[in-house]
C-alpha cells in the first residue's frame, strides 16, 4: 500500500507543471519597508522597540528573498520547480571548473553533475537590506534591552545569511563581494543586541579574501591587513597559523604606499613563526624578506631567532623541523640534516622527518656532484676520490627513505627517490637488488603494471 500511495505521489509531481517565472514580489517588499519608514517618522512608533523589531524583519525579508529556495546541491529538477524555468542557459568555467549556467531574474545558479553547486545574485530588492536590519535590532535593543531575544535571533539570520553570500562568492570568484559578505556577518554578531562574542573566523574569511583579490587589486589589502589584525587581537588563529602569511602579503603589498608596511610584514611573519614553527609558507615569507629587502635584517638572525626558542623548549619537534627548513634555505644542508636528525630522534615514526632527512642527504649529495661535474681532473684516482666521497653521501639517504617508505607505503614521491638513488648507486653491493625492487614498487603505485 505504501509503495503504490508512493509512486501515485511521484506521478503527481510529474503531473505538476513547473512554475513558468522566478516570482519576487520586489514591489511588495518594498512597501512594507517603506511602512517602516514611515512608522519611524513617526516619534511615538519609532519610540517602541516592536517598531524596530519589525523593521527588521521586513529588511531581511527583503535581503533573502531572492535566493531564499536555493541551496547547495539541491538537485536541478527542484530548482525548476522551485523557481521555474531559466531564461537562459550556457555553458561557462568558473576558477577552471565547467557549470551550466541557468540564468534567472534575481541571480544565477551554477549546475553541475545535475546539482545545483553555487550561484551569483545579480540583482535585489535592495542591496542594503543587511546592514540596515543590523541598524533596526541594535535600534530595538536601545530602545528595550527585553526585545534582546529577539533582536538577537534577527540578527542571527543576517549573519547566516551573509555568511552564505560569503560562501557562494568563494565558489564563483568573488571575492571582494564574499570578503564584505563575512564582515557584514561578523558587524550583525558585534552587535550589542548579540549578547555573545562574534565569531573572528569571519573577520580571518574576509581578510583572507582580501588578500587574494589584493593581487589583481592592491586596494585590497589594506582592508585585508585591517580584517586579518582584528581577528589576531580577538585571540583567532587557523590550525596551520596561514593568517599570519596573509597579514604578511597585506602588508608587504603595501609596502609602496609606506616603508613602515614592510617592518610590519616582519612582525607578522617573526609572530607567526614563533607561534608555527613548522609553517613552510611563514618559513618562506621571512627567507623572501630578509633576502629581498634591505634594512630587515641578516637571514642568519633566523637562526637565532629559532635557536633561542629550541633553548627554551628543546624537545619541540616543530621547532627542530623548521630550524631544519630554515637552514635548508640557507644552503647550509648539514645543519638542515642536523636539525631533522633531531626532528626523528624525537619522534622516530614521524613520515616527514625521515622523508625530508633522505631528501637533504639527496640534496648535499646533488651539490657535489655539481662542484665535481665542473672541476677539471688530472686523474682517475682524484676523480673516483670524490666519486667515492658523493655516493657515500646519497648512500647516507637510502635508509630515511627506506623508513619513510615503511611508514607511508602510497607515497610515490619516495619511491621515486628510492629508485634513482639506488640505481645511481647500481654498482655497490645490494643496490641493484634495491633499484629492481622500487622500481617495480613504484611502476605498481602508478598503475603502470
Amino acid at each position: 500500500m505504501k509503495k503504490t500511495f508512493l509512486t501515485a505521489f511521484a506521478a503527481l509531481l510529474v503531473a505538476i507543471p513547473a512554475v513558468q517565472a522566478q516570482k519576487v514580489n520586489k514591489s511588495g517588499l518594498l512597501t512594507k519597508i517603506e511602512k517602516s519608514d514611515a512608522d519611524i517618522a513617526d516619534a511615538k512608533k519609532n519610540a517602541k522597540a516592536s517598531t524596530w523589531i519589525n523593521r527588521g524583519k521586513a529588511l531581511y525579508e527583503a535581503a533573502v528573498e531572492p535566493t531564499k529556495s536555493l541551496f547547495v546541491n539541491m538537485d536541478a529538477a527542484m530548482l525548476k520547480l522551485a523557481v521555474g524555468e531559466p531564461s537562459a542557459t550556457k555553458q561557462v568555467t568558473l576558477l577552471n571548473v565547467p557549470y551550466e549556467a541557468w540564468e534567472y531574474p534575481y541571480f544565477i545558479a551554477y549546475i553541475k553533475d545535475g546539482k545545483v553547486v553555487t550561484w551569483t545574485q545579480t540583482d535585489w530588492v535592495l542591496k542594503e537590506a543587511p546592514a540596515m536590519a543590523i541598524e533596526a535590532y541594535n535600534k530595538a535593543y536601545e530602545i528595550d534591552p527585553k526585545s534582546a531575544a529577539k533582536a538577537k535571533d534577527g540578527l542571527q539570520q543576517i549573519s547566516d545569511f551573509c555568511s552564505q553570500v560569503g560562501n557562494t562568492g568563494i565558489d564563483t570568484g568573488e571575492y571582494v563581494a564574499a570578503a564584505d559578505a563575512y564582515a557584514t556577518a561578523f558587524r550583525a554578531q558585534s552587535s550589542p543586541a548579540y549578547g555573545a562574542a562574534a565569531d573572528p573566523a569571519l573577520l580571518y574569511y574576509a581578510g583572507y579574501l582580501r588578500t587574494v583579490d589584493g593581487s589583481a587589486h592592491p586596494s585590497s589589502f589594506g582592508q585585508g591587513a585591517e580584517y586579518l589584525k582584528k581577528a589576531i587581537d580577538l585571540g583567532y588563529t587557523d590550525e596551520e597559523g596561514n593568517i599570519y602569511y596573509y597579514l604578511f602579503h597585506c602588508y608587504y603589498g603595501l609596502k609602496n604606499v609606506s616603508q613602515d608596511n614592510v617592518m610590519l610584514a616582519k612582525d607578522a611573519l617573526i609572530t607567526g613563526i614563533g607561534k608555527f614553527p613548522k609553517n613552510e609558507r611563514i618559513l618562506d615569507g621571512l627567507m623572501q624578506l630578509y633576502t629581498a629587502e634591505e634594512g630587515v635584517g641578516d637571514p642568519a638572525d633566523l637562526v637565532t631567532l629559532i635557536d633561542s626558542a629550541i633553548a627554551d623548549n628543546p624537545e619541540n619537534v616543530d621547532l627542530w623541523f623548521g630550524r631544519g627548513r630554515i637552514f635548508y634555505a640557507l644552503k647550509n644542508y648539514d645543519e638542515s640534516i642536523a636539525s631533522f636528525k633531531k626532528v626523528v630522534e624525537l619522534k622516530p615514526d614521524l613520515f616527514e622527518g625521515n622523508y625530508y632527512l633522505g631528501v637533504f642527504y639527496t640534496i648535499k649529495a646533488d651539490e657535489m656532484n655539481k662542484v665535481m661535474n665542473e672541476k677539471q681532473y688530472s686523474s682517475q684516482t682524484a676523480y673516483d676520490t670524490d666519486l667515492k666521497e658523493v655516493n657515500a653521501v646519497y648512500m647516507e639517504a637510502v635508509p630515511w627513505f627506506e623508513k619513510a617508505y615503511e611508514l607511508k607505503k602510497d607515497d610515490v614521491n619516495t619511491l621515486d627517490f628510492l629508485k634513482s638513488i639506488c640505481f645511481r648507486l647500481r654498482d655497490e653491493e645490494g643496490m641493484m637488488d634495491k633499484y629492481n625492487k622500487y622500481n617495480t614498487l613504484l611502476k605498481e603505485a602508478k598503475g603502470e603494471e
